[in-house]
């Protein structure tokens, strides 16, 4: 591992040096992409320089401890400084280790999300709808920022499906683990009887897609346009400018209507189509992460369920990991940080077993 972070510092430093090269600056694309690349190593490098400060007092301090003639009280003050300065080091090299860890190379991208109603009918319509409220909520939190690419509401505020695109530092490396059926229990408001009853949404979360990343063969692309509509069949606008688009070899079909604009409209689908090939393409790639995807989304049936939302008792249950808040009220109004971190931590865990 230090003949790994002894390298990285070389290479930072040399890096740091390029960046104030005047020919290196005359060529943006190649400065920007050497800033990145400092960018990507500096958490890395400045916690190796202080793992290496804590390394060096432990060091002074037993050298001062091995001397003979020093009084009593500067002994012990120096036998604290060295527990002080071993505790440090170990969390240190514990901190380097997480940060060597591979990294998802799309952690850093913008998020499209999509939300369906499953299994509960207008319940869990109603669900899915407080469920895209809480993701939009966190991700004003984070200072994110959020578009309604497009939607199918009912008509008593719940949605049967939702695709947000939200863009932020850091939103994928988040939102990742979000992925799954999430389940509520609740008594609904048409419920006379007051008995709780049981549904479900599902939430898919993919990372935005360049074009360079996914080509797609415009050949193989079919483009429908018609009338936006919205409840009830009530036009939105006179001209045909909500799109569908099928692709035609996977038979994925993504619309959207949300703009005025035909072409706004068709530049949307295409990047959630964009974002749909590649999940494909990753799963193709990896069948392992095929297999846990399919478990975590599902088809919206409630056995196949990550999190619980169980209002009677205010509560909310991550399965994955054994998590249950009392906070119910706070992380429907998008504080669900707790839950995340927690995720985060036991993803990093797992990976360190094998590192």
């Amino acid at each position: 591992m230090f003949e790994k972070l002894d390298f990285m510092e070389g290479k930072y430093n040399d890096l740091a040096l390029k960046v104030s090269d005047p020919a290196i600056i005359a060529d943006q694309n190649e400065w920007r992409k050497l800033i990145k690349e400092m960018s990507d190593m500096e958490p890395i490098v400045k916690k190796y320089k202080e793992y290496k400060k804590a390394k060096d007092d432990i060091d002074s301090t037993k050298a001062l401890l091995g001397e003979s003639g020093i009084d009593e009280e500067l002994r012990e003050l120096a036998k604290e400084e060295l527990a002080a300065s071993e505790d440090l080091l170990e969390v240190y090299s514990e901190e380097l280790r997480v940060l060597l860890l591979p990294k998802d190379p799309n952690d850093e991208k913008n998020v499209i999300m999509e939300i369906r109603a499953g299994t509960g009918g207008e319940e869990a319509a109603l669900f899915g709808g407080d469920l895209m409220r809480m993701y939009m909520r966190y991700a004003e939190r984070r200072n994110w920022k959020t578009e309604i690419m497009d939607i199918n509401e009912t008509g008593i505020g719940g949605i049967k499906e939702a695709i947000i695109l939200i863009r932020g530092k850091g939103a994928y490396s988040r939102l990742k683990y979000e992925s799954g059926v999430h389940r509520v229990q609740r008594v609904p408001e048409t419920e006379s009887s007051g008995r709780i009853h049981t549904s479900a949404a599902t939430v898919a979360v993919l990372p935005e897609i360049d074009d360079v990343e996914i080509e797609i063969n415009p050949n193989d692309v079919r483009v429908d346009v018609y009338r936006s509509s919205g409840n009830g069949g009530q036009s939105v606008n006179t001209t045909d400018s909500a799109v569908r688009l099928t692709h035609e070899p996977t038979g994925i079909v993504v619309t959207c209507q949300d703009e005025k604009s035909q072409l706004k409209n068709k530049e949307k689908a295409f990047k959630v189509l964009r974002a749909k090939l590649y999940d494909i393409k990753m799963q193709e790639q990896n069948k392992e992460i095929s297999e846990a995807r399919k478990s975590q989304v599902g088809s919206g049936d409630r056995s196949e369920r990550i999190r619980t939302y169980n209002f009677p008792q205010g509560r909310v249950s991550d399965h994955r990991i054994g998590m249950t808040i009392y906070k119910l009220d706070y992380f429907l109004d998008g504080e669900i940080d707790e839950i995340v971190d927690g995720l985060i931590t036991s993803d990093q865990a797992e990976k360190m077993k094998n590192f």
